[in-house]
């Protein structure tokens, strides 16, 4: 192992482990100390790679925040009704948040602006939600009366509570829970065309895939490989 990957392992470990503090212990409780120490490495180490806990911390959302904008995007495309890829995206990103901690730690940071208000992931999300419902009513697939604005207040104050909830039960996050959410939903929501066409549990197979695996090791490798190249990523 070159010293460069050593330094890119170093820093992912640092993430992770930040991560777990900031989510069991807050920002402001979370220290330097337990951080490098659950990484494995010395406070000096630590320092090589930030600069203090607001940089860890804005590391940590960054992470969260591709891993995110990863699994909205691929809620976009595709032959599948915009109803449907809806409610394939907000399964999706229940079991990324259920996987991995750096997801549930970057996206509470977020909202709290621990970090300083860099970006918004919950604006992000409105947008998602908000887009996949103007193409819902585009294609006719709304029922009558149904507004994409009105209904996407809805959708995100559940998905938004279910995340806050799951902070304290990770159940929420199960697939079980989201599909009773859709099943009182969807017969509101879609056109009478769609009925018993839109699978309230989701149409994706629940796998291992490269969503769930975790922003951390898809970082670690895009950036060992940026490092033997030369480039810098932030």
């Amino acid at each position: 192992m070159t010293k460069q990957d050593r330094a890119v392992r170093t820093r992912l470990a640092l993430i992770r482990s930040a991560a777990a503090q900031f989510e069991a212990h807050g920002y402001v409780r979370a220290g330097l100390a337990r951080i490098s120490a659950g990484a494995g490495v010395s406070s000096g180490a630590l320092h090589f790679h930030f600069a203090d806990k607001a940089a860890v911390a804005e590391a940590v959302e960054d992470a969260a925040a591709r891993a995110l904008r990863e699994a909205a995007v691929r809620g976009h495309g595709g032959d599948v009704c915009a109803l449907q890829r809806l409610v394939d995206v907000t399964h999706r990103v229940a079991r990324l948040l259920c996987a991995d901690v750096v997801v549930r730690a970057g996206l509470r940071l977020n909202g709290e602006g621990a970090a300083g208000r860099v970006r918004d992931l919950r604006r992000e999300w409105r947008e998602c939600v908000q887009g996949l419902l103007a193409e819902a009513e585009r294609r006719g697939e709304l029922a009558a009366g149904v507004t994409p604005q009105r209904t996407s207040a809805v959708v995100l104050a559940a998905t938004t509570g279910i995340e806050v909830l799951a902070r304290e039960d990770h159940e929420w996050l199960a697939r079980p829970s989201l599909t009773d959410l859709w099943r009182l939903l969807l017969p509101c929501l879609a056109a009478p065309r769609l009925a018993g066409v839109v699978d309230p549990a989701g149409s994706e197979p629940v796998r291992s895939d490269p969503a769930v695996r975790g922003p951390v090791a898809r970082d670690g490798q895009a950036e060992a490989e940026a490092g033997r190249a030369g480039l810098a990523l932030r």
